[in-house]
């Protein structure tokens, strides 16, 4: 979806912006942030002690990496052009609902549930659901808010 003011913006409060790509996350992307946020439990980098003691039988992502993987999933859903700046403001709500095992595939289907101008910054909130690929359960649901300056 392509957004080109606050006006177009605005017309999809309540509507299913869309769904993302789906995206597998790697063993080396687990290790990567692990060591950036440091964080080393062994159900997600350890590999043999997870296949043997693990109720997974693998290793799993951190749930901190499922969120922090949110901004690049919604930017494939959507693009909004003509703003100065967009940031990742919050999250009013968010609930883990199974964990996100290596090799899984994760996608992001999200709906804008409101958009309100805070003079001239665009606040949107967008219910979001983390999708694991061959999964009836989601990883994670949610509200998360951008801010958005358009010009």
């Amino acid at each position: 979806m392509i957004v080109n003011s606050y006006s177009e913006f605005a017309g999809c409060i309540g509507q299913e912006i869309g769904v993302s790509d789906y995206h597998k996350v790697t063993q080396k992307q687990i290790n990567l942030f692990a060591d950036a946020t440091l964080d080393h439990q062994w159900i997600h980098i350890d590999t043999n002690r997870a296949k043997n003691e693990s109720p997974y039988g693998t290793t799993i992502a951190h749930g901190y990496f499922s969120v922090s993987i949110l901004p690049y999933l919604w930017a494939q859903i959507i693009e909004v052009n003509n703003i100065k700046m967009m940031v990742n403001y919050g999250i009013e709500s968010l609930k883990f609902n199974q964990p996100v095992l290596v090799n899984s595939e994760i996608r992001v289907r999200a709906r804008l549930k409101s958009l309100v101008d805070l003079r001239g910054t665009a606040k949107a909130e967008v219910e979001i659901v983390l999708e694991i690929k061959e999964s009836k359960k989601p990883a994670l649901k949610g509200m998360i808010v951008f801010l958005y300056q358009f010009k």
